[in-house]
């Protein structure tokens, strides 16, 4: 009996000290940031956007949020 009680607490700090092992689940690391507006340098962009330009990336957002995100013009 006493040694069920002694394995009982140390089984417990085993199971929640088990947790702190765990490596981080990333896939190739950190790649650097760049901003949204210049990648995608492929040929499956929108038309009329160019990489790194940001000032046709704004509007390009612009046009999607009127045309295809707007609800109220979706009505009439």
């Amino acid at each position: 009996m006493k040694r069920l009680a002694l394995l009982i607490p140390v089984l417990a700090a085993l199971a929640g000290l088990s947790a702190c092992g765990e490596k981080p689940q990333t896939m190739g690391g950190n790649k650097g940031h760049v901003a949204a507006f210049e990648g995608a340098k492929n040929p499956f962009v929108a038309p009329g956007w160019n990489a790194g330009d940001k000032n046709s990336w704004e509007q390009g957002l612009k046009t999607r949020m009127q045309n295809t995100q707007n609800e109220y013009s979706k009505i009439n």
